[in-house]
C-alpha cells in the first residue's frame, strides 16, 4: 500500500503526522510525505522520505499578529473577542497555501499513485486531490477546537479550484484520526478515531543533566516553534522578563525553543540550566511544571508525562486547548491579556504547590495511555485503502 501524507509548511502541523507515517512503514507499507519546500528538510530530519510539492511559504511572512483596528478588547476574563475574526484570517493564509500546493500534489499523485492520503486538518489540497482522482483519504485532527472558520475560510479560498477540478463541494473524509482523550473533546468530535499522541521530536538530542539527580523543582517555558518567530508574543525583552520572574520560585528551569532564536537573546541567569532546542517527550517527564503557548503537540506531549501545565494562549486553537485542560484541573490558564511575567510566575507557584494539578494530569496520562497507539490505526487504514489497490 502507499499512503501520500501532505501538511502546511509548519512543524506543529507536520511533526503529528510522524508516528502515522512510521506505524505504516514499520508494518511494510510505502509512506511518502509533501509539503512546501522549506519544511521538507524538517520532514527529512524524522526520517522520513519527503518531496516539495511547491515554493517555500512561511506562514510568519504571510500574516500579521497586530489586530486590525476596531477589534473589540478583551473580555471579562482577559479572552480576547475576535478569536474568530483571527481564526479565519489565518484560515486564509492556509487555504492559499494550499492553492499554492495544488497543482504539485496533484503531478505527485499522478505520478506515484497512492492508495489512500492523509492530511492535517489545515491542509486542503490533499483531500482537493483525493477528490479529484477518487482516492479515499483520512484527516488528521489536531487539537480540541473545531476551526469551523478554517474551512469557512478555505470554501472562500479555494472556490475557483472546486469549480477546475469539478468538485461539487469541499470532500469529506473517509475517517478521522484524532489523538485527544475522549474526555477533553467537544461535541463536534464525537466519531472520531483516537489514535494516542506519540511526540515527535526529529533530531533533538538529549541533554546529559536530564539523567543527573536534582534536589530543586524544574520547570520548562516553551513557546512552541511559531510563537517565538511571530511578532511581539516571542520577543527577547518579554522571554526575558518571564525568566527573571521565574527565577524567584527557587527552581530550575530550562527553556525550549530554536537555538537560532536563543542566539538573538541576551545572556540569561544562572538559574536556566538550558535554553535551545530539546525533545520534550524525553525531558517534560523530569519536570514539574510547563509554561506552554497551549499549541497541540507541547499540551498533549505534557499531558502524557504527567506535567501539569501553565497555558498562555495566543493563537486560534491555543485558546480552546487551554480552557480544555484548565476544565479538566490539568492547566492554569492565563489569557494573554493577564499575562505579565509576576502572573505567570504566579501560576507556577500554584502548579508547584497544589498537588491536585499533577493527580488531574496524572488521570489524563492514563487515559491517554490506554488510546489506541499509531500501529493500531494501520489496520483500518489499510482497509480503507482497500478498495484502490
Amino acid at each position: 500500500m502507499r499512503v501520500l501524507f501532505t501538511t502546511a509548511p509548519l512543524a506543529g502541523h507536520l511533526l503529528p503526522l510522524v508516528p502515522v507515517a512510521w506505524a505504516l512503514r514499520a508494518a511494510g507499507h510505502d509512506v511518502l510525505l509533501t509539503t512546501r519546500h522549506n519544511a521538507v528538510p524538517m520532514a527529512l530530519r524524522s526520517g522520513l522520505p519527503a518531496v516539495s510539492c511547491g515554493p517555500a511559504a512561511e506562514f510568519t511572512d504571510l500574516v500579521d499578529e497586530p489586530p486590525p483596528e476596531g477589534t473589540p478588547p478583551p473580555d471579562a476574563m482577559g479572552m480576547p473577542h475576535d478569536r474568530g475574526g483571527q481564526r479565519f484570517a489565518h484560515g486564509r493564509v492556509l487555504a492559499r497555501m494550499a492553492a499554492g500546493s495544488l497543482a504539485g500534489i496533484g503531478r505527485l499523485a499522478r505520478a506515484w499513485r497512492p492508495d489512500l492520503i492523509v492530511s492535517e486538518r489545515a491542509e486542503s489540497a490533499g483531500p482537493l486531490t483525493a477528490a479529484a482522482l477518487g482516492i479515499p483519504w483520512v484527516r488528521y485532527h489536531w487539537s480540541v477546537s473545531e476551526l469551523r472558520e478554517y474551512r469557512d475560510a478555505a470554501d472562500v479560498e479555494l472556490a475557483p479550484e472546486l469549480d477546475r477540478l469539478g468538485i461539487p463541494q469541499p470532500p469529506e473524509p473517509a475517517l478521522v484520526l484524532d489523538p485527544w482523550p475522549a474526555g477533553l473533546r467537544a461535541a463536534h468530535a464525537v466519531g472520531h478515531h483516537g489514535v494516542r499522541h506519540v511526540a515527535a521530536n526529529g533530531d533533538a538530542p538529549l541533554p546529559d543533566w536530564l539523567f543527573e539527580r536534582r534536589d530543586r523543582p524544574r520547570i520548562c517555558v516553551t513557546l512552541g516553534t511559531l510563537l517565538p518567530r511571530y511578532g511581539a508574543s516571542g520577543a527577547p525583552g518579554r522571554i526575558t522578563a518571564l525568566i527573571d520572574e521565574l527565577t524567584r520560585l527557587d527552581a530550575d528551569l530550562v527553556v525550549a525553543v530554536d537555538d537560532d532564536i536563543v542566539v538573538g537573546w541576551p545572556p540569561l541567569p544562572p538559574a536556566v540550566r538550558h535554553a535551545g532546542r530539546l525533545p520534550l517527550a524525553d525531558v517534560l517527564p523530569a519536570c514539574d511544571a510547563v509554561v506552554t503557548h497551549g499549541g497541540q503537540g507541547t499540551a498533549l506531549t505534557a499531558v502524557a508525562a504527567s506535567a501539569p501545565q501553565v497555558v498562555v494562549p495566543h493563537l486560534d486553537d491555543q485558546f480552546d486547548n487551554a480552557q480544555a485542560l484548565s476544565a479538566a484541573g490539568a492547566a492554569v490558564l492565563i489569557p494573554p491579556s493577564h499575562a505579565t511575567p509576576a502572573a505567570v510566575s504566579a501560576g507556577c507557584a500554584e502548579l508547584l504547590g497544589n498537588p491536585a494539578y499533577a493527580k488531574a494530569t496524572d488521570r489524563l496520562a492514563d487515559d491517554m495511555a490506554l488510546m489506541p497507539a499509531p500501529a493500531d490505526a494501520v489496520a483500518l487504514l489499510e482497509r480503507l485503502a482497500g478498495g484502490t489497490r
